[in-house]
């Protein structure tokens, strides 16, 4: 297998050798400066620029564009509103959590859109995406999730199908039934953020890499190489904000392993089903993701998450072998045909976990802070709303977007170690254990 940061890495666009950009080379002004090259912060520049060219936009990245979770992920484009939909009515009146549902929507139709007009080649594929339950207890839940979602008047975005349904779809073993929604989208996430860099750059915004940014302190980002200072300060670091002095009990980083088969054959995919690159989800309590990939692979991952000590994110590339061996053999158990099929590629990335498990968007005009973070993994589509908010934020714009409830939703601090361990780990066991009882059942 392959020592590359992920599968997406090693299958960039042509021409992207990930040559760092140069450093900060010294103390810098800006408008705003941005900490994080990954969705969050590319797509915050991005909107800025687009809608006021004018301005002065500074992103710091620790590493390289797309280095971390947006260069990792399984490429699954999905609307996910970052809590329960009744926790946004409650908090935004009735019919708010379905409107931040459609903004996601939206968001997913925006990502490709910016693909198109960017001439960034990342294989987007607007197929869809299938929940499908493969026992009794998945179906009972998935059944639960339709009625809440048919509650909350979103019945025409989501359907409950058959089990023949569902095959005719994705040919897998042991399907009691599905959720679809056509809301959805395969991508390849390392080319999206790579073209997205070059798209900011473009627009005039300029891009540090190998640049960690070691506080933000007010409007001051303070690095080894120089320091930025900024009439706004956003930082978008998601599972890596633990660098940043201050932070250590802000977010949580859960590990994750992906897996890619070799090419697959052009007859078993007729076998298989997912015709138009449809996403497609294994839902136990501890789920397992997929996509068929631009070039005919299958990227899947899930299975488990670890925690590491300290919300310290472990060293690149990261590897899990047991976790890859689990996949794979689920992988088989649901596409017995691909026993004979490769995998080229075993990867790990993290994913950043606010203490309510809450994704956030705010700006702080009199301090100048700005933030977004908490997308728990799911943050290919609602990082695209989260910039388009925060841009409007700092722009002063009114929209819709400024007044969805997770605007300046402010999330407490994890615990200290060792009850931070201790509780996460506990959660994750427990996960795990009703994963295997189910599979028992």
């Amino acid at each position: 297998m392959t020592g590359a940061i992920s599968y997406w890495h090693d299958s960039l666009e042509p021409g992207d050798a990930l040559a760092p950009r140069a450093r900060l080379p010294g103390h810098r002004q800006a408008d705003v400066a941005i900490v994080g090259a990954g969705f969050a912060g590319l797509w915050t520049a991005y909107y800025l620029l687009s809608a006021d060219p004018s301005l002065k936009v500074v992103v710091i990245e620790a590493e390289t564009a797309g280095f971390g979770a947006s260069g990792r992920n399984g490429g699954w484009c999905v609307p996910e509103t970052g809590t329960a939909l009744d926790v946004l009515d409650a908090e935004g009146g009735a019919g708010t959590g379905a409107a931040m549902m459609r903004e996601m929507f939206r968001a997913v139709d925006h990502v490709g859109e910016v693909a198109r007009r960017e001439g960034i080649d990342c294989g987007y594929a607007k197929g869809g995406a299938i929940w499908f339950a493969s026992d009794a207890t998945q179906l009972r839940r998935m059944r639960g999730r339709h009625a809440m979602l048919v509650r909350h008047g979103l019945g025409d975005a989501y359907r409950l199908e058959s089990p023949a349904e569902t095959t005719a779809r994705v040919n897998a073993t042991g399907i009691h039934g599905s959720i679809y929604t056509p809301h959805s989208a395969a991508l390849h996430p390392a080319r999206l953020a790579r073209g997205l860099a070059r798209a900011v750059e473009r627009l005039g915004g300029t891009i540090h890499e190998m640049t960690p940014a070691l506080r933000i302190d007010g409007r001051l980002v303070m690095t080894a190489h120089g320091v930025v200072t900024a009439d706004v300060v956003v930082r978008a670091t998601e599972a890596y904000t633990r660098s940043l002095a201050g932070h250590a009990r802000t977010l949580v980083p859960l590990g994750n392993i992906v897996i890619a088969t070799e090419p697959i054959p052009d007859d078993l995919w007729v076998q298989m089903g997912l015709t138009n690159r449809e996403l497609f989800e294994d839902s136990p309590s501890l789920l397992a993701y997929g996509q068929r990939t631009a070039d005919n692979r299958i990227v899947w991952g899930g299975l488990g998450a670890s925690y590491f000590w300290s919300s310290k994110p472990p060293p690149s590339p990261m590897r899990g072998p047991k976790a890859a061996a689990r996949l794979r053999a689920r992988l088989v158990e649901r596409f017995p045909i691909l026993k004979d099929v490769a995998v080229t590629h075993e990867w790990g990335g993290v994913m950043g976990m606010t203490r309510d498990l809450r994704s956030t968007v705010g700006f702080d005009r009199t301090t100048g802070e700005a933030w977004t973070t908490g997308f728990g993994g799911a943050g290919v589509a609602p990082t695209n709303t989260a910039g388009r908010t925060l841009a409007d934020l700092i722009t002063g714009a009114e929209s819709d977007l400024t007044r969805l409830p997770w605007v300046n939703h402010r999330c407490a601090p994890w615990e200290p170690e060792p009850l931070r361990w201790l509780g996460v780990t506990s959660m994750l066991t427990r996960l795990a254990i009703g994963d295997r009882l189910a599979r028992l059942r």
